[in-house]
């Protein structure tokens, strides 16, 4: 992506392949969509850089958590191994886990369908880790968004 009108036609692409009228971006380039009552998928234009940055909540954990808990988060990111080269951070006043990652010089994101396919490897990514950390802190996992790899698919 070189400019918000070249990241805006993308995302219309996208819309259009996938059937999903709410992939519009606002001003900012930030596109919103919930995905099977689960997640609330994001993108942002981030202009700076000229890259697509895509973000999830994966679930809360407990103020209280133990130290398995961050171990468990940052044992995986170590050289992006178990999550797919995207990054967890936590919101601190939530206390939610943030999934992200950046589309960075990716050929994903001149092929609307494999763009698509990454977004649901991600997905499928969420559900996976929301069952981790629900073992973790023995609180129960948020309802699996499908699993079935077509999740943006009409």
């Amino acid at each position: 992506m070189s400019t918000q009108q070249d990241y805006e036609a993308f995302i219309a692409k996208i819309a259009e392949q996938t059937g999903i009228a709410a992939l519009v971006p606002d001003e900012g380039g930030l596109v919103s969509v919930r995905v099977e009552e689960t997640y609330v998928l994001n993108l942002q234009y981030v202009e700076a850089s000229s890259k697509i940055l895509c973000f999830l909540e994966i679930g809360r954990i407990p103020q209280d958590a133990g130290a398995a808990v961050y171990r468990e988060l940052l044992a995986a990111g170590l050289f992006g191994q178990e999550t797919g080269g995207g990054y967890f951070a936590l919101e601190p006043t939530e206390n939610t886990v943030v999934y992200h990652y950046l589309f960075d010089f990716d050929p994903t994101v001149t092929d609307p369908e494999a763009f698509v396919r990454a977004l649901e490897k991600i997905l499928a990514l969420a559900d996976l880790w929301a069952g981790r950390l629900a073992q973790v802190t023995d609180e129960p996992a948020a309802p699996a968004a499908g699993g079935d790899a077509m999740l943006l698919r009409p």
